[in-house]
């Protein structure tokens, strides 16, 4: 039976595990310096929100490398446990540290932390570890986001969504349907990015972020518009890639892909506020750019050992730093909108000690509690015998 038979995994791609490790360090440092920020069109980093768009190319990429070949002899139950167990113990540990430091995050930024029933408290954190999103009525924060423990789950959500859609849907594709879905998700990706509003469901209360791709982290009509809109082409374009099979292959492929990766992320708002070119930026980003990343780094290969070393500590770190930085995040930011008037030092200290934390703490999650419970995960659930 399909069921009883554990498929080992299969070689990795070392650059982009590297990739996504440079990624996750720059989502981390664009949180630190948002807080800072006017606005999305003055932070420092200025389009960090784009790693997200980044992960889900890689994602779709990977997922199709890991498992087109394997239905045959994997049911789609097996491939949903093979998911879980990769994903949720770091689900559950950000969740964990979320409700750990809520309290400690009471203040004008946000309003409802201490002033919520303790019921409403408990459910979303149930529901957080559940992975299940959190509707604006059960908001603990003020922030309406669907875990109000640890923000970042949001995207997190989108990736279970997308491996959902991909046992029962994306999967059977023929690779020239699967262009057609790729064709239709770059619409509404320019749709998104360029403010045509084609289905009436983005609203003027965007503001500050229009001709941006920033959202998907709300249970509202717009934000599930834009985090749909986000998931779609960069996960089925990473999907069509790893089908077709064609690479793009340099000499130093991680560090070129790292440098116009790090360069593409820091560019300056483009145009300044409310500039439509701005979101030709974000299109051109997710179309086209982090697709050519992927294809490069899926093409090209290590040669030094060095290159190596870092490519798997990144890679190993990179998923435990997206998904437990950020109630660290919350604390920082409740100490910056506290202390405005601190000198600078204060603040860098606050800022790198943030940093460094947020590094010890993915290092510490990653080695005792994740690699540990994804083992006996394995040894007990996904080669158990029926």
């Amino acid at each position: 039976m399909k069921e009883n038979v554990y498929l080992a995994s299969k070689p990795r791609y070392e650059i982009l595990d590297g990739l996504r490790g440079v990624a996750s360090v720059i989502v981390v440092l664009f949180h630190l310096l948002e807080t800072y920020s006017a606005g999305p069109a003055y932070q420092v980093i200025n389009h960090g929100y784009l790693a997200v768009d980044f992960f889900f190319v890689l994602s779709g990429f990977v997922i199709g490398y890991a498992y087109d070949d394997r239905w045959n002899r994997m049911t789609t139950w097996g491939f949903f446990k093979r998911r879980l167990v990769r994903l949720h113990p770091m689900v559950l540990m950000g969740t964990v540290l979320g409700a750990c430091f809520y309290f400690f995050g009471q203040g004008d930024g946000f309003p409802l932390i201490g002033h919520v029933p303790g019921w409403k408290v408990a459910v979303d954190f149930l529901l957080g570890c559940l992975m299940i999103p959190c509707g604006p009525r059960l908001d603990i924060r003020g922030w309406g986001e669907m875990n109000s423990f640890n923000g970042p789950n949001w995207s997190l959500t989108w990736e279970y969504v997308g491996n959902i859609l991909y046992a029962f849907i994306f999967r059977r594709l023929s690779k020239a349907l699967l262009a057609l879905f790729v064709a239709a998700a770059a619409f509404c990706t320019l749709d998104l990015c360029l403010n045509w509003n084609v289905f009436g469901l983005l609203t003027e209360g965007r503001n500050a972020q229009i001709y941006t791709v920033i959202g998907g982290w709300s249970l509202t009509s717009e934000q599930v518009y834009i985090g749909l809109t986000r998931l779609f082409y960069p996960f089925l374009c990473g999907l069509l890639i790893s089908r077709v099979g064609r690479f793009v292959t340099v000499r130093g492929g991680f560090w070129w892909c790292s440098l116009i990766l790090a360069i593409l992320l820091a560019v300056p708002c483009v145009g300044g506020p409310d500039n439509v070119l701005n979101g030709v930026y974000n299109a051109l980003c997710i179309l086209v750019l982090f697709p050519f990343i992927v294809s490069m780094g899926a093409g090209s290969r290590i040669t030094d050992p060095k290159s190596a070393r870092i490519c798997t500590w990144l890679g190993e770190l990179s998923y435990p730093l997206y998904i437990t930085h950020y109630p660290l995040m919350y604390m920082q930011m409740t100490w910056v909108w506290a202390h405005p008037d601190a000198p600078l030092y204060a603040h860098v200290m606050v800022a790198v000690g943030a940093f460094v934390l947020s590094i010890l703490l993915a290092w510490g999650c990653l080695r005792l509690y994740d690699m540990p419970v994804r083992e006996w995960l394995k040894r007990h659930w996904l080669m158990k015998q029926k």
